[in-house]
């Protein structure tokens, strides 16, 4: 049995990216105790460390310095780099004997289990991959209220993973091993790829004249009611135009204007035999056929 966790654990940050730093942040303004932001040894990453750290009031270390004097330790570093970050923890001279008992250790992968930190899970620390459902990018400091955060992994690591995204005012919900990588392809679709759609949007506006920049401007009014109807009234009363009335002849004529801009061509096919397949439409049959998309 693993030595009872504080109902608020010391926590120590391993990364200081825009993840890191969010996280720090919101930890330390739910009243949690965050004893150090831990970095690579080279003086960039050792700089962001210093200035997170400094916002905290927590002290700055390195991976080989770190003295790990927290009950929770988060990794908040890169997919690619999670398993070999959980290895040299597992297996540094410091940190022999029953140093891990007791530890929970998280990782933040949206596509990854907690099967990453196996090696730590070996030494006697309880895992969990505990992933924001939310965009951290620079020059944007989200709140995480609200948010909906997927948790997996061990059964004492994912109890205190629960505790804490509550104090940050989230929601926590559980994401199977198994269903990790979908979870995150539905999380690519919510940010990046709903980017993509956005900037193919200015490109279809380029062709009709504006600047991209103009483009952006004038759509943004319809993109964000768009946003809000699909928020309150759902994805079938949101759902207006050509498609949605059956409308072929204009349909056919995006698809001829759009030969000269043919990734956004591929791309207003793609969504629109998603529109058949998803949503309610009037002359199926005939839209299907200009989008050379067998019927449901």
């Amino acid at each position: 049995m693993l030595p009872a966790v504080p109902s608020k654990p010391k926590i120590a940050i391993v990364g200081s990216g825009r993840l890191g730093s969010a996280l720090a942040r919101e930890l330390a303004q739910a009243d949690y105790s965050i004893t150090a932001v831990i970095s690579r040894d080279n003086p960039g990453s050792l700089r962001k460390a210093r200035k997170v750290a400094k916002s905290v009031h927590a002290r700055t270390a390195t991976t080989e310095t770190a003295n790990y004097a927290a009950n929770l330790i988060w990794l908040c570093v890169p997919d690619r780099e999670i398993a070999c970050v959980g290895r040299e923890l597992a297996t540094g001279n410091r940190w022999k004997g029953k140093f891990w008992k007791g530890k929970i250790v998280f990782h933040s992968s949206g596509a990854l289990s907690s099967e990453e930190l196996n090696t730590l899970r070996k030494k006697g620390a309880a895992i969990a991959s505990v992933h924001p459902l939310m965009t951290f990018v620079r020059g944007s400091t989200p709140s995480l209220k609200g948010v909906s955060f997927a948790v997996e992994g061990d059964t004492a690591a994912v109890r205190l993973a629960r505790q804490v995204v509550k104090a940050l005012g989230g929601k926590a919900f559980g994401a199977g091993k198994k269903d990790k990588i979908a979870y995150h392809a539905w999380a690519t679709f919510c940010s990046p790829l709903l980017i993509a759609s956005l900037v193919t949007a200015e490109q279809i506006g380029r062709r009709a004249g504006f600047s991209a920049r103009d483009a952006r401007q004038k759509m943004l009014p319809i993109v964000k009611q768009t946003i809000a109807n699909y928020a309150a009234l759902g994805p079938a009363a949101a759902f207006s135009g050509p498609i949605v009335r059956g409308d072929a002849a204009i349909v056919s004529g995006h698809l001829r204007v759009l030969k000269k801009v043919p990734v956004a061509r591929a791309v207003y096919v793609a969504l629109a035999r998603a529109a058949l397949g998803y949503l309610p439409v009037r002359k199926r049959k005939q839209l299907a056929k200009v989008l050379g998309a067998a019927p449901r």
